[in-house]
């Protein structure tokens, strides 16, 4: 990722960057994506500086990835009866975690939810579907205004 006059190494999904995105592909959508918001773990880190309204999460913030319930690709209250995943996470990639606006406004059931920009793991390996930076260069494109990302596949 570069922008900013900067370059980032980047971690995409699993299934490599896909044009027709679905939920549980494991890909990452090719495109244009707005950055919302930023969440963060307040109880490991400061807030980030960003253009965007930043919010700490806590242990029952989750977000709906099950293209049957209504709430899918939304921030979701834990416990939550529907397929969801956690934000607040042990493993650190949800330290700070970015809310892109893949499949919003409106959201097509089963084209794909949870599409973040977060930290990456330690080795880099393949996010599930979303666009992972080392902790400095997501703090350091943040604070430099980044406002959306751009994914382009070959």
């Amino acid at each position: 990722m570069s922008g900013a006059g900067m370059t980032c190494r980047v971690a995409v999904g699993q299934g490599g960057i896909v044009a027709e995105k679905r939920e549980g592909d494991g890909g990452t959508p090719a495109g244009r994506m707005r950055l919302l918001r930023v969440f963060y773990r307040a109880d490991r880190l400061r807030a980030p500086v960003c253009e965007v309204p930043v919010e700490p999460i806590g242990r029952d913030d989750g977000w709906c990835d099950d293209p049957a319930d209504a709430a899918y690709n939304k921030r979701v209250r834990l416990p939550f009866a529907g397929r969801h995943e956690a934000l607040w996470r042990e493993d650190g990639v949800y330290d700070i975690v970015g809310i892109l606006d893949w499949n919003f406004a409106p959201v097509v059931q089963g084209r794909g939810s949870a599409i973040f920009l977060h930290v990456a793991a330690p080795d880099f390996g393949p996010t599930a579907g979303c666009v992972a930076l080392n902790a400095a260069d997501l703090r350091a494109c943040l604070a430099a205004g980044l406002t959306g990302v751009l994914v382009v596949g070959d």
